[in-house]
Formats: C-alpha cells, sequence, structure tokens
C-alpha cells in the first residue's frame, strides 16, 4: 500500500499544472517547509512540483578538493554516527539496524564479520535532493532490494524495529584510493519511492514488480562531488566504510550542506 501511496504520489507530483496554479502550488510549497531558494531558480519557474524537489544548484558548491577530504554528499542533518557493535548500528536513539541485513550481497562472505563506522543522514522535504560523489571512489556494484516504504522521519525510526533494512534501498559499493572499502545506502521512503542514478538507468525504484537486483562494473569511477542521482523528495543516506578508511569529524544532529568537509580520508 505505501508503494502504490508513493507511485500516486508521484504520478501528481509530475503533473504540469497550468502556469499560475503551479506558481501557486510551489510558492506554498517553499513557505511551508521555509525552504532556502538563494542557490536555485525562483519557485514560479519549476514547472511541476517534482522539478522544484529536484531542483538543481545554479552554481557549483566550493568544497576542499585535497584528496584527503571527505565531505558530504548531500543536505540533511546526521542523525548518528559510530561504529557497528556485533553488526548493528544505531539509526537514531538507541534504535538499531542490521548491517548484514541492510547491505545483503553487495558484502562478499569475508566482509560480512567486520564492525563497519557509519554516518546516518536525513534529508527533510526542504532539503536540496540530489546527491554527490564524498570523495574520489570506484563503485564497484549497486544492489536494488525492493521493500516497504515507511517513512524514515525520527518519529516512525522510535516505531518501526531496523526500518532501514526494511525499506526499499539501493547499495553503492564503492573502493576508495587506499583500497579500503565503502558503502553509500541510498533508502526509499514513503512518497520517495523514486530514485534515479546518473550512471545507470537499469535502477529502477518503487517498481510495481521490483526483484532484487545487482549490477556490476568494471571501469565506473565518480570523482569528489560529481553528482550520483537524486531522490524525488526527502529520505536517507547511510554511509558505512571498514574501519580505519575514514576519520569522521562531525556530530548527532549537525545540519549538513552537500561539500561539508565531514572527515579525513585516512
Amino acid at each position: 500500500m505505501r508503494g502504490l501511496i508513493s507511485r500516486i504520489f508521484g504520478f501528481v507530483a509530475a503533473v504540469k499544472f497550468p502556469r499560475f496554479v503551479q506558481t501557486f502550488i510551489n510558492e506554498k510549497y517553499v513557505s511551508g517547509f521555509k525552504i532556502d531558494m538563494s542557490e536555485f531558480k525562483q519557485p514560479k519557474e519549476y514547472e511541476s512540483l517534482t522539478a522544484l524537489f529536484t531542483r538543481e544548484l545554479q552554481r557549483p558548491r566550493n568544497f576542499d578538493v585535497s584528496p584527503q577530504a571527505f565531505i558530504s554528499p548531500s543536505d540533511g542533518t546526521c542523525l548518528e554516527l559510530g561504529v557497528s557493535k556485533e553488526l548493528k548500528a544505531i539509526s537514531v536513539k538507541g534504535h538499531e539496524y542490521g548491517i548484514a541485513e541492510l547491505l545483503g550481497d553487495s558484502m562478499d562472505r569475508s566482509e560480512r564479520d567486520a564492525e563497519l563506522e557509519y554516518v546516518n543522514i536525513y534529508l527533510s522535504p526542504r532539503d536540496y535532493h540530489r546527491y554527490h560523489a564524498p570523495c574520489d571512489m570506484r563503485i564497484l556494484s549497486a544492489l536494488y532490494v525492493p521493500g516497504e516504504l515507511y517513512s524514515v522521519a525520527v518519529s516512525a525510526l522510535l516505531k518501526v524495529p531496523n526500518l532501514y533494512a526494511k525499506n526499499e534501498r539501493v547499495v553503492l559499493k564503492c573502493k576508495l584510493a587506499s583500497g579500503k572499502k565503502m558503502w553509500l545506502v541510498f533508502v526509499g521512503a514513503l512518497n520517495v519511492g523514486k530514485m534515479k542514478f546518473d550512471f545507470d538507468a537499469r535502477i529502477q525504484t518503487n517498481a510495481c514488480a521490483g526483484n532484487v537486483a545487482l549490477y556490476e562494473y568494471e571501469n565506473l569511477s565518480a570523482k569528489k562531488g560529481e553528482q550520483l542521482g537524486m531522490f524525488e523528495l526527502g529520505s536517507t543516506i547511510l554511509i558505512l566504510s571498514e574501519q580505519g578508511a575514514v576519520k569522521f569529524d562531525l556530530t548527532a544532529e549537525q545540519k549538513l550542506k552537500y561539500g561539508d568537509k565531514i572527515g579525513t580520508i585516512n
């Protein structure tokens, strides 16, 4: 049912209403969520709500280009961070999710017993919804896992056990220059079943009859800051890395902008 609701919402959000109606809708959305539009076009210039949700920056953001700097892949709020214990990480306020279940077949058997460092970034409806590479990296695979589309707001995380591992998601397995592995997990949510990835149009999310799909890549690289794709509303990005790969430097509840330095690559 949640998937159907999200597909219906996505259909309505993509409708291009007459200009004066669309302008009214867009301006109400911007004012209702108190969106800072200083880096974007004016609300009246977006032809649908989807176009507004997925708005593009009008000017590139500056970020630390040094090879060691690890940047936030998106706007949002850091809900939790830390090191997993017994292969479980914290979603928010002590509530756990299982790493092996979350990452599924993107983990080799030899990787399943290692504890990982993690950062959870929540994107609210007011945030910029495109996501970018946090560092120079190779993308080894993309795993699509169908699932539920629960809200990923804090209130839902407190009610639904292991929510991240139950929701629809796309898991990118990446390799850093050091050879260490990192996983970027893009979690779908109510009204946000649609995720797009610039490097592979085969990845279809919130499909009517989705099956687990693993896409492997031979020579796919991404430069720091390169756009990877977009959510069509707010959701969550989870960063999980092998211990010692990145020294994270941020705190829970910290507000983030794509491009902010949040760690140093070892």
